[in-house]
């Protein structure tokens, strides 16, 4: 591997961005903050990258301790990538990157690609309680782990795809004009609710929650 380029300054905020700085890293990320993904799968959900940067950032976070490679178990038999738990202490800096960026997003262009699970960061920033939520859009469906705090909540993913793994405590239904309107902080969950702009099911704690504040 080729020395990591460095800001060479005595400076924790230079030093991590000698770690996380390089483009695409942190929507790597991102991507990973799902739990384990085979580098196909990396590929496709971060449209724009080439191969040969997407494996030389995977390389780059192997080597500092951001990531790992690991081999499943028969019959799936793949090599797949994740997180270690200093990789998912970068949710906090992920979040504030986002909240930050809200007032970024403006319109979608043409030329801007979208995922379902994209939406799952500015969703965990916006629920209030904890539990397993399944969110269904128009793109797709996912689950998030509401409340589970930087590192995972003891190293666990902080969403993943499709429909959640277990019975989850809220089922969420929306358009992609509100999810829209959530990732650029114009609206919240509980007003979504009020307006009938997000269905909730579910007899959970998370859920009774939800609607109860969609009623204030």
């Amino acid at each position: 591997m080729s020395p990591r380029r460095s800001y060479d300054q005595y400076c924790s905020a230079a030093r991590a961005l000698d770690a996380v700085g390089d483009r695409w890293t942190l929507l790597i990320v991102r991507e990973l903050l799902a739990g384990p993904r085979r580098y196909t799968d990396l590929h496709a959900d971060l449209p724009g990258v080439s191969t040969d940067v997407l494996a030389s950032r995977l390389r780059d976070m192997e080597r500092d301790g951001l990531a790992e490679r690991r081999r499943l178990p028969p019959p799936g038999a793949a090599y797949v990538y994740e997180l270690t738990p200093r990789g998912r202490r970068l949710l906090p800096v992920l979040q504030a990157l986002g909240e930050w960026g809200e007032g970024e997003l403006g319109e979608r262009r043409p030329t801007d690609a979208v995922r379902a699970h994209w939406f799952a960061l500015p969703l965990l920033r916006a629920l209030e309680g904890e539990g397993l939520v399944e969110v269904r859009l128009e793109e797709g469906v996912f689950h998030v782990y509401a409340g589970r705090d930087g590192d995972g909540g003891g190293g666990g993913a902080m969403y993943g795809y499709g429909a959640a793994p277990v019975e989850p405590d809220a089922v969420l239904e929306l358009d992609t004009l509100t999810g829209t309107a959530i990732a650029r902080g114009q609206l919240s969950v509980a007003d979504a609710v009020r307006d009938g702009r997000i269905a909730v099911t579910g007899e959970g704690t998370l859920a009774k929650v939800l609607r109860e504040a969609g009623r204030l």
